[in-house]
């Protein structure tokens, strides 16, 4: 495409400059603002134009959770594609989702037509009309970086290559860019297309003297503690953060982890109740933690230094959030625990008597309080109907020796799971858009097929994720991953917060908490098994544990996905 005399629709100019950014896939859920996208698809295709793949998600926020999973999985961003502003509407909660995560993706919907008539393009079916917005963009302004309106046809190589390297800067995050439908018809000349990328993305590093100093006050601390929310962010930091804690006797608590950091198996990993460490820490390194702890609950020492290390030091994209940060580093979360293991090691001579006491008292009361844990899920074996705690042990333990990946939305536990890998556990984003883990975890399939993948969900987030369409698009790509949908026939996390604000009120009481009831349940085997999956309901543990082998032997085989529907008991 280097003769300066070739044109080329800017539909197709637009789709393959995306492969040149590196795109990978387009999630699409097209509407008749798409035919110039479609017939760009065609002109590029014939013109041997390398593109990125198109995947058809027949529901927007499915669409923007896969694009979220395949980049939790690869790092890279990638593309969704929705029709004007209802396709927008529904592609929302995703892009909140995402901007909560810092995802770098790249969101785009149609325009309705300016013209009535006269140019190719103008509307042309009454939609046209009622779809029209004065400021589309505001539907997802708040949750993106940068958003714009294409204006020229001969405007989007800039513009593409500006919406990439700022979705990839630190922090990064979704982009938006609205493409009316005029101007995606025009023709434009083909000499841009061959130009490299005009701007990368700016990743924000630690400086040396801002983790010298968190170093220093590490080393130099009697009960110091680190919070970790979003994982660590490579595997080479995972294991970082892994041997740094040990050899310096610092406990890791995930609260609310989305991400996992450290084994949860680990020496140094704390359980998931803050108030202990809190109590008497007087350094405390948060790694990109939006709420590592709550305050109601209770806050640090006074006299506690504490240190809050990621892309967003101060989370500005909360109005109240008024944690303590007495130092706060801007920085990407790997190359930061890279950098603190590095400084601290010039203290290690003067403090290593000090450390290897604290190690040896903190690696007995964990390994004692893991193993309560652990035994306590195990026991619950016994209960009178399964529970979540036992489910997710299990389910830890079947992947001991294997590759995985769990996804949970509401469903498998982290504090009763044994997982001790990089890329392990993801959890739904703080945001709290339902219906992400389902479609998420079908991203990350996607991009790691090698990976053994597990779904993990209440019934609430099952049918948040539009399971008809989710299971539509698996069997259409052919993704082998397990399903598994922990079914109380309630909104338990409605249910517990109403009891954790009225432990004493009229509901709790009563055992009968309104607008939580899901009663009575759809037949979610059925659902699975519209789109020809392997599908079974199970009561009881050893129903559970000879589907949970069966299922994932199916997957492993590359039969597709397998679901499992896991009666369990309510509260």
């Amino acid at each position: 495409m280097t003769d300066q005399t070739k044109t080329m629709t800017a539909g197709a100019a637009l789709l393959s400059r995306m492969a040149t950014l590196g795109v990978d896939y387009i999630f699409a859920n097209s509407g008749t603002d798409f035919p110039p996208v479609i017939e760009g698809l065609s002109e590029a295709e014939a013109g041997g134009i390398p593109l990125p793949k198109t995947v058809t998600v027949p529901f927007e926020s499915a669409a923007v959770a896969m694009a979220h999973g395949y980049t939790l999985a690869t790092g890279r961003p990638q593309a969704v594609m929705v029709h004007t502003n209802v396709g927008l509407a529904n592609a929302a909660m995703g892009a909140i989702n995402a901007a909560c995560d810092n995802i770098p993706m790249l969101m785009m919907s149609g325009r309705t037509p300016t013209l009535e008539q006269g140019r190719r393009g103008a509307r042309t079916v009454p939609i046209g009309w009622g779809q029209e917005m004065l400021d589309q963009s505001s539907l997802i302004r708040e949750a993106c970086k940068w958003d714009y309106e294409l204006r020229f046809p001969e405007q989007i190589f800039d513009v593409m290559d500006r919406a990439h390297g700022i979705a990839s800067s630190t922090p990064k995050g979704p982009v938006y860019v609205s493409l009316p439908r005029e101007v995606l018809s025009e023709t434009i000349s083909a000499k841009g297309a061959a130009r490299r990328p005009q701007m990368a993305g700016v990743p924000v590093d630690p400086g040396a003297t801002q983790m010298a100093q968190v170093a220093q006050l590490l080393a130099e601390a009697a009960h110091p503690v680190i919070f970790a929310q979003h994982g660590a962010g490579s595997a080479e930091a995972f294991d970082a953060l892994s041997r740094l804690s040990e050899r310096w006797g610092i406990p890791v608590c995930q609260y609310w982890a989305v991400e996992l950091a450290v084994p949860t198996t680990h020496s140094m990993a704390a359980g998931p109740d803050p108030r202990a460490l809190l109590a008497r820490a007087d350094v405390i390194v948060c790694l990109d933690a939006l709420a590592p702890w709550a305050p109601a609950q209770i806050e640090p020492l006074e006299e506690t230094t504490v240190v809050q290390i990621g892309p967003r030091p101060l989370q500005e994209r909360s109005g109240v959030r008024n944690f303590r940060c007495d130092l706060g580093v801007t920085t990407e979360v790997a190359p930061a625990i890279l950098a603190l293991e590095r400084a601290l090691e010039p203290h290690w001579p003067a403090r290593s008597r000090v450390a290897e006491a604290r190690r040896a008292a903190l690696a007995k009361d964990h390994h004692a309080e893991q193993a309560q844990r652990f035994d306590a899920a195990r026991a619950a074996r016994k209960s009178a109907a399964l529970t979540k705690s036992w489910v997710s042990l299990t389910l830890s333990e079947a992947l001991a020796a294997r590759d995985a990946a769990v996804f949970s939305e509401l469903g498998c536990q982290l504090p009763s799971m044994r997982l001790i890998r990089h890329q392990s556990w993801f959890d739904g984003p703080h945001a709290g858009g339902l219906g992400w883990g389902f479609p998420a975890a079908m991203g990350f399939a996607l991009a790691q097929p090698e990976k053994t993948v597990i779904a993990t969900m209440g019934d609430g987030s099952y049918m948040f994720a539009n399971p008809v369409a989710c299971h539509q698009i698996a069997e259409a790509l052919g993704l082998s991953l397990v399903v598994i949908v922990l079914n109380n026939a309630e909104w338990g996390a409605v249910r517990s917060s109403v009891v954790d604000i009225y432990p004493d009120g009229y509901a709790a009481r009563a055992n009968a908490v309104p607008l939580t009831d899901l009663s009575p349940s759809p037949d979610f085997v059925k659902v699975a098994e519209a789109s020809r999956a392997w599908a079974r309901h199970v009561s009881d543990a050893e129903g559970f544990e000879a589907a949970l082998e069966d299922a994932l032997c199916h997957v492993e085989a590359r039969r597709g996905l397998a679901l499992i529907e896991v009666a369990i008991g309510k509260g």
